[in-house]
């Protein structure tokens, strides 16, 4: 099948669809505590989040770039990018982690099931992907995608017809540890940049050209905003109800019937699996280049390597790490959209001289 700009779309939106952002967790966090405001905070990270995902997925393309490491290098320069790349992946590896402790407290307290299994049964489905490199995690998301955005967009809705178009928090709050709308829209991509950066730094080999680059990048932002906006809504009408929950959005899907909950936690697990693949890519591809083993020993090392890590609390290290991540997409961030604008004046300039 040929690869088409859906494949780099659905790539860029199960990177970053983890727990956080389908659980309402996330949402509400940056951008719910603000009210209405939070709306315009949503639409302005979509842009952003298009803004990077297209200047990447280009990059990535004219300069024939097969993993972050070659990104980054290019960005950064060798020196400094042997060191950003020890600090991504250490991230990498703590996200996959933890995708894999969320199973199990998913399959424990959702599916009554243990929650060994819920991290053995994820473990198997990632090797199994993973073993295939990028074109099986491209395949697992053109699949998995298209339901997030399905049950997302059906909890939203029944929400909004339900309870109607009314916030039971309209105005919110100015300013939070987040700042105001505005910049905990900033930190909020580039808290989520570095999987994401890293997932399509790797995508080459399923880019055709550079229209099919552009289209990806945009319509994985503008995927998110959806997918971010009715969870927004969700949240902003039942806000009194949900807001200190720890997972918001299945609160919500009761409006759906007692079948909500189960649907919509199928839908938070998939959401995991899918950047828990992207993070583990990651770090193999990474491996796999340093060692020179093939991926399916790599493959098979980390998934099994990573269990028992998924079995120990990453509270601790998590608020001591996540913290530097935050501040890392940040510098990514604004390195990346500065890069490019120095890159078209160049362009331009070089353009203006062969004419005269």
């Amino acid at each position: 099948m040929k690869n088409s700009w859906r494949d780099l779309t659905s790539v860029y939106i199960g990177t970053i669809i983890g727990a956080g952002f389908a659980s309402g967790q996330e949402i509400i966090q940056f951008f719910g505590v603000f009210g209405y405001k939070g709306i315009i905070g949503i639409i302005f990270a979509s842009l952003l989040f298009s803004v990077v995902g297209t200047i990447v997925l280009l990059q990535v393309y004219r300069n024939k770039l097969f993993c972050y490491t070659e990104y980054i290098n290019l960005l950064l320069g060798n020196r400094a990018g042997r060191f950003f790349e020890i600090i991504v992946v250490s991230y990498l590896f703590i996200g996959y982690s933890i995708m894999l402790a969320g199973s199990g407290a998913i399959f424990y307290e959702q599916f009554n099931m243990s929650m060994n299994a819920g991290i053995y049964i994820m473990t198997l489905l990632c090797f199994l992907t993973l073993v295939f490199s990028v074109k099986g995690i491209s395949f697992v998301n053109r699949l998995v995608v298209p339901l997030l955005i399905m049950g997302i967009v059906l909890v939203g809705s029944v929400v909004v017809i339900k309870e109607g178009f009314i916030f039971s928090n309209f105005y919110g709050a100015n300013i939070t540890k987040t700042g105001n709308w505005l910049t905990s829209s900033i930190l909020y991509v580039s808290y989520n940049s570095i999987s994401g950066i890293v997932m399509l730094a790797s995508l080459f080999p399923i880019i055709n050209n550079e229209k099919q680059a552009i289209k990806g990048g945009i319509m994985g932002g503008v995927g998110l905003g959806i997918m971010g906006l009715f969870i927004l809504l969700s949240t902003l009408i039942l806000y009194t109800d949900i807001y200190n929950m720890e997972i918001p959005m299945i609160k919500a899907s009761e409006l759906l019937g007692s079948w909500g909950p189960i649907m919509y936690s199928t839908i938070l697990w998939l959401a995991m699996f899918t950047t828990a693949i992207a993070s583990g890519f990651g770090c193999i591809n990474r491996v796999s280049m340093l060692v020179g083993e093939g991926n399916f020993f790599i493959s098979a090392v980390f998934c099994v390597f990573a269990v028992p890590f998924a079995k120990i609390g990453f509270s601790s290290l998590v608020s001591t790490l996540y913290p530097l991540f935050g501040y890392l997409g940040l510098f990514m961030l604004i390195y990346i959209i500065l890069n490019q604008i120095v890159i078209t004046i160049n362009i331009n300039r070089r353009n203006l001289y062969r004419k005269k």
